[in-house]
């Protein structure tokens, strides 16, 4: 087994090292001035980013999927950023899939020792039926995790891109993936402490990966979520709220044009601003492949 103190991560953080003997003030400004490098860190990276965005949404767009896995902090902030897809993007909720070493009780309290199984990471993949189409994204700060090292062997067995997203430049994964993003944040407030600046910076690169593939496909018109389902009443608050906003007319209308196509915010929006009805609109939309700015001519 490698040397774990040896990694990026688990170095000791000079700027905190009294850290237990400061007011709590202090402590709150040290956290702070610690959380202000990730962003830079994150920027070093937007190139592999995006690399990683063109190639999800290439396999969404021809029907497959984004796969997640992680383990601890990683593995939930996967499953997270899967779990906002459908309701932000109506997007299917098998179109993002988070998977995290234990199983679904791992959310809520640790699986002692699921990150060391290699087997069961190869396991999870067979399991979720991981094909050729699909990209797996595997996240861990250090970069080491056998879990998510044996999830990625599998994907490039059966030859599906895979994506490795650490906070280790040099490691196992970054090595071992087609495109390789090493948010490199230094060591951390509390030694080893890696859902702090780690899990920042993972959950930053998770919204630009979920995100900029939804804008590539369409699910985004300037920048309103107007693929977005009206759920609950805030959610139908902020439908109404977007149509108006994108064919300029007052929300009565907005509300009006949406219960006349079953809330649909993009019918809605071409609806009102090219005429027409819902029908039409919706043969426009298909014709564009969803994409709002090409129905109406704007692209």
């Amino acid at each position: 087994m490698e040397q774990i103190n040896q990694l990026p991560t688990e170095q000791r953080n000079p700027n905190t090292a009294d850290i237990d003997r400061v007011s709590t003030l202090e402590i709150v400004r040290r956290i702070n001035e610690e959380d202000k490098k990730v962003a830079y860190a994150v920027e070093r990276e937007l190139e592999s980013i995006a690399k990683a965005v063109d190639a999800i949404q290439e396999a969404l767009r021809s029907g497959g999927r984004l796969i997640y896995c992680g383990c601890g902090t990683s593995g939930r902030l996967g499953v997270l950023d899967a779990a906002e897809c459908p309701p932000t993007y109506s997007a299917d909720p098998g179109m993002v899939v988070g998977v995290i070493a234990g199983g679904e009780r791992a959310m809520f309290k640790a699986v002692e020792g699921a990150e060391d199984n290699t087997e069961a990471g190869r396991e999870d993949m067979k399991q979720i039926h991981l094909s050729a189409k699909d990209v797996l994204v595997g996240i861990a700060a250090s970069g080491r995790t056998p879990y998510v090292l044996g999830a990625m062997a599998y994907a490039h067995e059966i030859g599906a891109k895979t994506v490795a997203l650490t906070c280790n430049k040099a490691s196992k994964m970054n090595a071992a993936a087609d495109i390789p993003i090493g948010v490199e944040t230094g060591p951390e407030v509390i030694t080893g402490s890696t859902r702090m600046k780690c899990g920042t910076a993972e959950k930053m690169v998770l919204n630009m990966l979920s995100t900029g593939a939804m804008i590539r496909l369409g699910k985004v018109y300037g920048n309103l979520m107007v693929d977005v389902m009206p759920t609950n009443e805030k959610l139908v608050r902020r439908a109404i709220s977007i149509v108006a906003t994108a064919a300029h007319v007052d929300e009565d209308v907005a509300r009006r044009t949406l219960e006349a196509c079953g809330f649909s915010v993009k019918t809605a929006i071409v609806m009102l601003v090219r005429g027409g009805s819902a029908e039409e609109a919706n043969e426009r939309l298909k014709e564009t492949g969803g994409v709002i700015a090409k129905a109406l001519g704007e692209v």
